[in-house]
């Protein structure tokens, strides 16, 4: 991992009002750099393997390729990215499909506005973050980061 003063960032969302917010957000960390902005899964896994991103911003609901088949793709071709899923997809089973891939954090985008940076920061420090919300959902990983504020079940 880079110093923390470079992050190259990578962020994957087909929706570009949302994509836009994430790189706002994003633009708060003076260590964070977006460096690409894509909107499908096959643009996704072609530019993490050109890019070589230190985190990619990813999401499930991807045009051509779902942020799923896209991160299995990317894992291979990019093996030291981290990958956040930023999703609306809260099912426990795709949520726990994410992280089983290899995903270091999965941010719901309802939640986005108090997750995103705390996701980013907590991926950074070589923890996993996964949405209040989620808590409540089967998943105990211990070494996952929760928000501030909520207790471990």
């Amino acid at each position: 991992m880079p110093t923390l003063s470079s992050i190259r960032v990578f962020v994957v969302d087909a929706f570009e009002p949302f994509r836009r917010f994430i790189c706002s957000a994003l633009g708060k960390r003076q260590k964070l750099r977006v460096i690409c902005e894509g909107a499908d899964g096959q643009e996704a896994v072609r530019k993490a393997g050109e890019l070589q991103p230190d985190l990619i911003l990813l999401d499930i609901g991807l045009p051509t390729l779902t942020g799923i088949e896209a991160a299995r793709k990317i894992r291979k071709l990019a093996p030291k990215s981290k990958i956040i899923f930023v999703s609306q997809e809260s099912s426990p089973d795709v949520v726990q499909e994410a992280l089983r891939l290899g995903a270091c954090g999965y941010v719901v985008k309802t939640k986005a506005g108090s997750d995103l940076l705390a996701a980013v920061d907590a991926v950074l420090e070589g923890k996993r973050f996964v949405s209040r919300g989620l808590w409540d959902q089967d998943l105990t990983d211990a070494s996952l980061q929760q928000p501030a504020g909520i207790k471990q079940p």
